[in-house]
């Protein structure tokens, strides 16, 4: 090759002339691979389970846009928990980018969406109905004919069952399980809108799944171009030790009762079983590539090759760069420990938010507009708007509320009593009267607090007018 690089000027899935060159993987198998379907199994259960499962009557995990309402882990979030909800997808940012600098892109190999759906489930339907990378590249090139028409029409059909199926789920995801349950009871046509919105996100997941496939991956993710600026000679990757694999004399086939050792060839006996089984085209033996999603595909396929040539297995393997030039060990970088110190304090300032956190939000607020009331006996009046946001599923009743930094009155205009139901809100108005003596300045800020059935549920504070002059 005179120019090693050269393959880094394009992507494996396109040909010079950038047309699309469709990937057939051979289908892995080995220990990794095992893993991996453990791990995809209990994420997928997870994923299909937490917009139906409930903690005190909240859903495990919702994520209801359109009302700005979000549930996570079962603890409901308003959009007066918007900073919480803001700190928590922060964190979540960092320890993704602190793993990729450790571990690389294993992310997207072993927890991704994306390539659990692709390889755990359409990829194995795919394998069950057409067979293996040989099978599925005939059948390709085979004309329309009966039996090409039969296992084609079965797995696009079965394709669109599944991205049905997932499109529901997200849309409990959206919306709340309850309501995406009571729209199925309903009937489509009673909820048209939604229903069209449903057959949007099956027709995306169809078309992600059965066409894009490894081009999400490869153009539309962009993690996997953060890979460039988070990834160094010292990060944990899916590598090929290119010391071992090539030696003096680079790679060469296999030959029975050939001394390796005595030749100067390498360990790699260019069978392309990595090329093969990789999900993204590549060749891992050219390196760390954007195209590489760790899903250690190749080093069961390497592996297995090793054990039949009776050579040591870990040609490819978890690896740093660093490790394969100078068998350095992995060490705790102070890169990686500035991350986890940022890691360690954003989390600990979302603990004590999670602490301070109120069950009931009240807003008090004067009514826009109107001036103070000056009423018998110097008495001033002011009136206000008040909004309570109940962030729990259990109601709260004979609300009432009390001035804890001046003495005076707070007298609702709905005088009978005031509940706010479980995740709900309650709004109205009520009128604040305060003695001019009590008063020091035009401007007072008030402290008011909420109470439920006699007991302190939040405290509020806000803006009370008077006259200039007391006298």
């Amino acid at each position: 090759m005179e120019n090693k690089e050269e393959f880094r000027d394009s992507i494996a899935t396109a040909d010079d002339r950038g047309k699309r060159l469709w990937v057939f993987p051979k289908k892995p198998s080995g220990r990794f691979y095992e893993y991996r379907k453990y791990v995809s199994y209990v994420l997928l259960i997870l994923l299909f389970a937490a917009p139906f499962v409930k903690i005190n009557g909240n859903q495990f995990m919702m994520f209801n846009i359109l009302e700005r309402r979000f549930n996570i882990f079962g603890f409901p979030f308003w959009p007066q928990d918007f900073h919480i909800f803001v700190i928590m997808m922060v964190i979540g940012v960092v320890f993704i980018i602190l793993f990729t600098v450790a571990f690389g892109r294993i992310f997207c190999g072993w927890f991704c969406p994306q390539t659990i759906f692709m390889e755990m489930v359409f990829r194995r339907i795919e394998y069950w109905i057409e067979g293996d990378r040989g099978k599925q590249m005939r059948l390709e090139k085979q004309k329309w004919d009966a039996e090409k028409i039969r296992k084609r029409s079965l797995k696009w059909f079965l394709f669109f069952v599944i991205s049905f199926l997932i499109a529901n789920v997200f849309l409990a995801y959206l919306i709340g399980s309850d309501r995406l349950i009571q729209y199925v009871t309903d009937g489509p046509l009673n909820h048209l809108s939604t229903f069209i919105s449903l057959l949007i996100f099956t027709a995306v997941f169809y078309f992600v799944f059965a066409w894009f496939r490894e081009q999400v991956c490869v153009i539309a993710c962009p993690y996997g171009r953060l890979q460039g600026v988070l990834l160094d000679n010292k990060s944990i990757v899916v590598a090929y030790d290119h010391k071992r694999g090539e030696k003096e004399k680079g790679r060469a086939k296999f030959k029975k009762n050939e001394s390796r050792v005595e030749t100067g060839k390498g360990d790699c006996i260019d069978c392309f079983q990595c090329v093969q089984v990789c999900p993204t085209g590549i060749d891992i033996r050219n390196g760390t590539q954007l195209e590489c999603i760790n899903c250690t595909a190749c080093i069961d396929a390497c592996d297995s090759m090793m054990e039949a040539v009776d050579l040591p297995k870990g040609l490819i393997r978890y690896a740093s760069e660093e490790n394969i030039e100078k068998k350095a060990k992995f060490k705790f970088t102070p890169r990686l420990k500035g991350y986890s110190i940022v890691l360690g304090i954003l989390t600990a300032v979302l603990v004590g938010m999670l602490f301070i956190r109120s069950e009931v939000e009240a807003r008090i607020l004067r009514l826009p507009g109107q001036l103070y009331e000056r009423k018998a006996d110097n008495i001033v009046s002011n009136v206000f708007t008040y909004k309570l946001v109940n962030k729990t599923t259990a109601d709260f009743e004979d609300i009432e509320f009390r001035l804890l930094s001046h003495k005076g009155e707070i007298k609702p205009v709905k005088t009978s009593n005031i509940t706010v139901p479980g995740q709900e809100l309650t709004e109205g108005t009520l009128f604040i009267e305060i003695h001019t003596a009590v008063l020091e300045d035009e401007k007072e800020k008030l402290k008011i607090g909420v109470y439920s059935g006699g007991r302190l549920i939040e405290t509020t504070s806000t803006m009370f007018m008077g006259p200039r002059s007391f006298n």
